[in-house]
């Protein structure tokens, strides 16, 4: 045999290997997760509500959502989808309590990812403090192991951070 073509075989042994063990692992790590992250506004509690609870503006400030489609509300509780880089993803509301508390989950069984979101506002003396928590599940080995070590659990909501900041203001400090 060729040493040309050890080198290939080798090389294909070791892919393989390396994709067999990212599998492996993201089989181990759970498939619930927590993150938590915690933002400061100089805006009052309602323009910050405003801001989130108006899922329809969305695609106005938030570069990752291109459309917003309203879908029928189920059990009195509002639903959309969120189209975003060839993907879209079904939302509700499950829980609303104005200019306080707000958690919204997905309601797609399909996707390999699910979870809530709960968005808590506290009025400061200046503003408010937003804190979103994603209580999520990767169903998906592959993409748990991306999750978790590759861009992180907080991702999505550091984006959403730093998308609201750029609307409201900025975050402060």
């Amino acid at each position: 045999m060729s040493p040309f073509i050890k080198l290939l075989l080798g090389l294909a042994a070791f892919v393989v290997a390396a994709f067999g063990g990212v599998v492996l692992t993201g089989a181990l790590l759970p498939r619930e997760h927590q993150a938590r992250r915690t933002g400061r506004f100089r805006r009052p509690p309602k323009a910050v509500w405003d801001a989130i609870h108006d899922v329809d503006a969305y695609p106005e400030w938030r570069s990752d959502v291109e459309k917003v489609d309203r879908l029928p509300n189920s059990g009195g509780r509002p639903r959309w989808r969120e189209h975003s880089r060839g993907q879209q993803i079904s939302y509700e509301i499950f829980d609303a309590k104005p200019n306080s508390k707000l958690v919204t989950r997905i309601i797609d069984e399909k996707l390999p990812f699910g979870g809530r979101w709960t968005f808590v506002l506290e009025p400061t003396s200046d503003g408010c403090t937003l804190t979103i928590v994603e209580d999520g599940e990767v169903k998906n080995p592959l993409f748990r192991f991306m999750s978790r070590f590759v861009y992180g659990h907080s991702a999505t909501i550091d984006a959403y951070f730093e998308a609201l900041g750029k609307k409201l203001g900025g975050l402060s400090e």
